[in-house]
């Protein structure tokens, strides 16, 4: 896992996740592909305690990008449009996944918060990514 403050995503997206423990990469990177087959994937950002679930590592390092966590503090002062039931009884915070792509991002949201085969999807644009077309919406 790498640092938020330490990293700066390429320009592209940064794909924020939501995910049940256990997860694997293949699941993960199908998922990732479905959602965004020809969108430039930036970086990777979740909730500190699913940033080092071995399946997410796996993932951001076959993509060849940073996996970001943000605690639960840093993500609840995130506005976001789609908040979720689950995640406010889970970590009692309205949403992981809306909030960590744009606190990972530089850019507004592109892709609001959708669920892909059991994973919480949402990202947010980084430098440039503006331009990026391809994004499954």
């Amino acid at each position: 896992m790498t640092s938020p403050a330490t990293t700066t995503p390429a320009p592209g997206l940064a794909v924020g996740l939501g995910l049940r423990p256990g997860r694997p990469a293949e699941h993960i990177l199908a998922v990732l592909d479905a959602a965004f087959p020809v969108g430039r994937i930036a970086c990777l950002a979740t909730i500190d305690r699913r940033a080092g679930e071995p399946g997410l590592c796996r993932a951001a390092e076959r993509l060849g990008v940073p996996l970001l966590g943000f605690d639960a503090a840093q993500l609840a002062n995130v506005q976001v449009p789609n908040s979720s039931s689950r995640v406010m009884e889970v970590f009692g915070i309205p949403g992981v996944a809306e909030a960590a792509a744009l606190l990972a991002g530089s850019g507004p949201l592109l892709v609001p918060r959708r669920v892909v085969s059991g994973v919480v999807i949402a990202a947010a644009a980084t430098r440039g990514a503006e331009e990026i077309t391809g994004v499954v919406g």
